[in-house]
């Protein structure tokens, strides 16, 4: 009890008192109310930038996650060989420092010297300035993001397929169902608990994507990757304003709690419970 008031509903209060004040990291502090809010949302130019940046990502980012999870997942639950070593290899970028994984991928796609584009260059594909162009830095940041977070969300659809009873699946093949009828009929419905898991966590994580952007762009070229959380964190601790920051904060959980309880809401209409 005494490290969650310590460290989680002291911060939170805190934070919003914060808000609602002028509060410049030095100087004098001078409550506002909700101006913040107001200015958040009808004076800062680029905060609208911001939030079409941040819905993409999540977009994006969530529905490539889920689907090449699953994807993998099914594949790994019918080989008969090195599923383990696979399931290791495929896992391996989720327990990978954000940092080192994020610096590699920079690398990669160096304009003339990364191996993307050295690989495109095979089939005549020219130069691609990926972080250092508005059309492709925010796509080069989402690949980057699926490749190094869909291990977890893999291993969650694995769990839930070894669940489902064999009989079941046999019963169908009996009846003459094919491996897509199979999928679609048996284990699509039965695995829905396990999907509808992952699609909560891996919103609720996407709006607060934060080191693939800071590592690889710094929310650059003129802001085509500055997301949410980033802007938040410039506002801290480069423009050293805390309330707005603050303010800023409590939008992104208001948005984040709306589209949770929303997909709780919609749950009951597309998940299967036993």
């Amino acid at each position: 009890m005494i490290g969650f008031m310590l460290f989680t509903a002291i911060p939170v209060v805190q934070s919003l008192i914060i808000s609602l004040y002028d509060w410049p990291t030095f100087g004098e502090r001078k409550f506002i109310g909700l101006q913040n809010y107001i200015d958040l949302f009808t004076k800062d130019p680029l905060f609208p930038k911001v939030m079409g940046n941040t819905s993409i990502y999540v977009f994006c980012y969530v529905a490539l996650n889920i689907v090449l999870a699953l994807a993998m997942a099914l594949w790994l639950t019918n080989i008969r060989r090195g599923e383990k070593l696979y399931r290791s290899v495929f896992f391996l970028p989720q327990v990978t420092p954000i940092v080192a994984t994020g610096m590699i991928w920079k690398w990669l796609f160096l304009p003339k010297y990364g191996i993307i584009n050295n690989f495109l260059g095979i089939f005549g594909v020219p130069d691609i300035n990926w972080l250092g162009t508005t059309g492709t830095a925010m796509s080069a940041i989402i690949i980057m993001s699926v490749w190094q977070g869909f291990g977890y969300n893999m291993i969650i659809f694995i769990a839930g397929l070894y669940a489902i009873p064999e009989s079941q699946i046999e019963a169908a093949r009996i009846d003459g169902a094919g491996k897509w009828q199979v999928f679609i009929k048996i284990k699509l419905p039965l695995i829905s608990p396990s999907i509808f898991f992952a699609i909560v966590m891996t919103v609720i994580s996407s709006f607060q994507v934060f080191d693939q952007t800071m590592i690889m762009t710094a929310g650059g070229p003129a802001n085509a990757t500055n997301t949410l959380v980033l802007y938040l964190y410039n506002n801290a601790f480069t423009y050293l304003k805390m309330g707005y920051a603050a303010a800023m904060a409590w939008v992104l959980f208001a948005i984040i709690m709306i589209f949770t309880l929303l997909q709780m809401r919609l749950q009951k209409d597309f998940v299967t419970y036993e």
